[in-house]
Formats: C-alpha cells, sequence, structure tokens
C-alpha cells in the first residue's frame, strides 16, 4: 500500500463496494492501459498485440491477489473495506470474507482494517498480512476460520503487517508500516519506533531483519530464495531493495535495485508497492506508471501501465497469467513467462 493511493482513498471512499461489478462469465472483458517496451527483451515475456483486461471494478483498493490452484479461483483483499473477493473465470466475482481483518465495531483507529497481502499457505490454507488485527493469519479456505501466527516482537505489536512471501523451508518474511492505523506514524496505537521487515520462523520465532526503511511495503524471493526484495513506498526514496539472504534466514548486503524516485508525481501514479517473480528471476514490480519488468540486476525491459495505480500483482491460472490489483479494478495480462 502506498502514500500515493490516500488521495486516491479520499475520493474513492464515497463508493459503495456493495456496488461491486460481478463479471459475467460470459463477459468480453474491456482492454484497458498500454504495454510499454523499453528492451526488445520484453517480447519474449509480453507477446506483441497483448492486452490487458479489465476483469472486475468497483473496489475501494484492491491489494494482494493469490490464485488458488486447487479450486480454479484468484482472491484479492479490499483493504478499506475489510474484505477479500473471489473471482474465476465460470462466476466471475463475490465476497468470499468479510470482515476479512479486523472483526470489531470501533473502526476509529484504523485507516484500513482489511486483510492486505494475501499468499498461499500450508494445503487449503492461505497467509494473510492482517492490517486489522495487526497479525500475520492463517485462513483455513474451507471454514474461513482464522489462526493468528504472530501479533508482535519484543512485547510490542506490530504496526500493521502488509505484505508476505512464504520460503520452501516455511519461514515468512513480511513487511511492517503503518498504513493500516489512522494517522500512521503519529498513531498512538503504533508501539514500534520503526518500520520493520521481519521473518516469523517455522517454529513461531519472530526475528526483526531491517529496521531503516522508512516504508517497507512489497517483498518477494528469488527463484533460487537466496535474494529478497523489499520495496518502499517512500515518495522522497522510491526504491526496490535486494538484499543478500542466508540459509539461516539472515540479510545482509542490502542495496538499490532500481530507484523509480524521478518518476513519482502525478504523470505516473503510484509507488513501489507489491510485486512477483518469474522462473526466470525478473521482477514484475508495482511502482510509478504502472507495473515494471526488470531483470535481477534491476534494468528496465518495460511496463504494463494499467491506467491508474497498481497495488500488487501475482501469477495464476496456468502459471502464465500475471493478475494486477490496481485500484479500483482487478486486472489480467497473459504472458510468455510463468510465475
Amino acid at each position: 500500500m502506498t502514500q500515493s493511493r490516500r488521495v486516491f482513498l479520499a475520493g474513492a471512499a464515497a463508493s459503495s463496494v456493495a456496488a461491486c461489478a460481478t463479471v459475467s462469465p460470459m463477459a468480453r472483458y474491456p482492454a484497458v492501459g498500454r504495454i510499454i517496451r523499453d528492451d526488445a527483451a520484453l517480447d519474449r515475456i509480453i507477446a506483441a498485440g497483448a492486452v490487458i483486461e479489465k476483469l472486475a471494478e468497483g473496489f475501494t483498493w484492491s491489494e494482494g491477489p493469490v490464485w488458488i490452484a486447487d479450486g480454479g479461483y484468484l482472491l484479492f483483499s479490499d483493504v478499506p473495506q475489510n474484505r477479500i473477493h473471489r473471482w474465476s473465470e465460470a462466476e466471475g466475482t463475490s465476497v468470499f470474507m468479510s470482515p476479512s481483518g479486523y472483526s470489531g465495531t470501533d473502526l476509529s483507529s484504523f485507516r484500513e482494517p482489511g486483510s492486505n497481502g494475501l499468499i498461499a499457505g500450508p494445503a487449503g490454507s492461505i497467509l494473510m498480512a492482517d492490517h486489522g488485527n495487526r497479525a500475520i493469519a492463517r485462513v483455513d479456505l474451507a471454514s474461513r476460520a482464522k489462526t493468528l501466527l504472530a501479533t508482535g516482537y519484543q512485547g510490542r505489536r506490530f504496526n500493521s503487517p502488509n505484505d508476505l512471501v512464504r520460503a520452501a523451508d516455511g519461514a515468512i518474511f513480511f513487511t511492517d508500516p503503518p498504513y493500516g492505523l489512522k494517522d500512521m506514524e503519529q498513531s498512538p496505537l503504533k508501539e514500534t519506533p520503526f518500520n520493520g521487515v521481519y521473518r516469523l520462523g517455522p517454529d513461531g520465532e519472530v526475528t526483526l531483519l531491517e529496521d531503516a526503511l522508512t516504508f517497507p511495503n512489497g517483498v518477494a524471493l528469488s527463484p533460487d530464495q537466496r535474494t529478497l526484495y523489499v520495496t518502499v513506498s517512500d515518495p522522497a526514496r522510491a526504491v526496490v531493495m535486494a538484499y543478500e539472504l542466508s540459509p539461516a534466514g539472515r540479510l545482509s548486503n542490502g542495496r538499490v535495485l532500481r530507484d523509480f524516485t524521478a518518476m513519482v508525481g502525478p504523470a505516473a501514479p503510484g509507488l513501489p508497492d507489491g510485486l512477483a517473480v518469474d522462473v526466470q528471476g525478473r521482477l514484475f514490480v508495482t511502482g510509478p506508471g504502472g507495473v515494471h519488468i526488470l531483470t535481477p540486476e534491476g534494468r528496465s525491459l518495460g511496463r504494463i501501465d494499467t491506467g491508474t495505480a497498481a497495488a500488487n500483482c501475482a501469477f495464476g491460472e496456468d502459471g502464465g497469467t500475471l493478475f494486477i490489483t490496481s485500484g479500483p479494478f482487478l486486472a489480467r495480462l497473459r504472458t510468455l513467462t510463468r510465475g
């Protein structure tokens, strides 16, 4: 979730998500946006003539897409509206879980009480960055039952966990900016003096990995799981960080992989946010002006411009379809790679 979206939310909050468009499975999805090609290598990733399809709309701020392979459907959050939506080609869009985050009645302390990032969990479950409960949680897909896995570090509550990724050994890496809290850094509920990047081990131990980033946001792993990527959604330093990741789960040698600061502005809505990595290690990073496709070295190959600020993306369907949560709508782009 990015700073720039705050302006968007102010105008969008008045629209009712109860009226969220349900897409008929037989509908022809409208095309939106454009593909910007910076390098001929992009032609081997996104075919000439590929179309960005708008699958559903009417959301306040869509986030955290995750493909559920066993069921053949996509789940994604609408963070301010405290809901998880379900989309499939056959059935269109419906509400999967409400509330998705905080279930109390007093929402006065929250900017965004719902779930944010979602990823596949152990069989039959998803893992979520739960803004409202200020926790990392697991949700059983069949019963919708939620289990909080971690709520704080060294006796202090998390701010509002934002995004997460699961390693092969079961460890969960996640970011913890204050976007879920009303007044964010000035919130009286904020207990940590920093906005951290953490590791939740399979044994339940929480380890602080990084406390020097202003607004850590999206997080992803390289295919060999030796690099951890973290986006920073700070307009003054809008960057993608890359860290060496040890087998023990420790970070070292952090470096700026890509700096988007010069792009930040009205002409290119959005800030570095969620990201996905394909099997070749290329990054699909939401940022100013859409989803940027980067090589593992940080070189830009091109950009998927949806026409509005994009929050996150994930591969699904046969592994080659990129789903993009783009502010008020959900989009899809079929690629020539696999996630």
